[in-house]
């Protein structure tokens, strides 16, 4: 019989799929950015957020801050690179506003890791009080990133159509939050626990929500408003 830890493993695993996919999710939107060669109402702050959240995730992975997390740390390497490739085309694509926009916000969270990593490493000297400060952080942005798909269920609810809110996607954010909700419970690791079990619950709502309005949705109808990007909760 498979001990917890081998378990834990093999949950892990099917979370870096699972996670792996929903980095992927926007690359319809970038091959259409590229093919215009505009960046149209699109804007780049969910994946220069997800920038920041995957950097806080590596280092918090990491074994002199929570030892055994490698499967934390593989998939948020991942998804910085998928991050910044996407960031890239934005800035590429872009006027110089937001290409200013872009810069400035990249360095103030380089500045602010780097002052996380200082602060860590001088003044905590054991992985417990190292996690507990980068977990800490982590959570909070996570809990931040969850606003975007609040104004979305806001907009299903008023509007009593689930026509922008991407099914597969609220289903896949549904399972990441469950899979990675179980692979901290198996060793009780709070700080992947919380975020991941708020993103179980958004995913959750996201589903009842469609299965409440999609008979009353109008998918006829094109309707002038622009497209609204539904970014996936990729914790941890």
């Amino acid at each position: 019989m498979a001990n917890t830890e081998t378990i834990r493993t093999i949950v892990g695993i099917i979370g870096n799929v699972i996670s792996f996919f929903l980095f992927l999710s926007p690359v319809p939107t970038f091959i259409k950015i590229w093919k215009l060669k505009t960046v149209m109402q699109f804007r780049p702050d969910p994946y220069v957020a997800t920038v920041l959240n995957c950097a806080v995730w590596i280092f918090y992975g990491m074994p002199f801050v929570h030892p055994d997390s490698l499967l934390v740390i593989t998939i948020n390497g991942i998804g910085l690179v998928i991050e910044l490739i996407y960031v890239s085309i934005f800035f590429i694509y872009s006027e110089w506003p937001k290409r200013r926009r872009i810069i400035i916000a990249l360095i103030i969270e380089v500045i602010f890791v780097a002052i996380v990593v200082f602060v860590t490493l001088t003044f905590l000297h054991d992985t417990k009080s190292r996690s507990m400060l980068v977990g800490i952080l982590a959570i909070i942005f996570n809990i931040l990133m969850y606003t975007s798909p609040l104004t979305v269920m806001h907009r299903v609810i008023s509007t009593k159509s689930v026509k922008y809110m991407p099914f597969f996607l609220s289903l896949a954010n549904f399972a990441n939050g469950c899979i990675w909700f179980a692979y901290a419970f198996l060793k009780f690791d709070i700080y992947i626990l919380v975020p991941n079990g708020l993103g179980a619950l958004s995913g959750a709502i996201q589903l009842i929500l469609y299965a409440t309005y999609y008979r009353s949705t109008n998918w006829d109808d094109d309707g002038k408003s622009s497209e609204i990007e539904l970014p996936g909760n990729t914790t941890p």
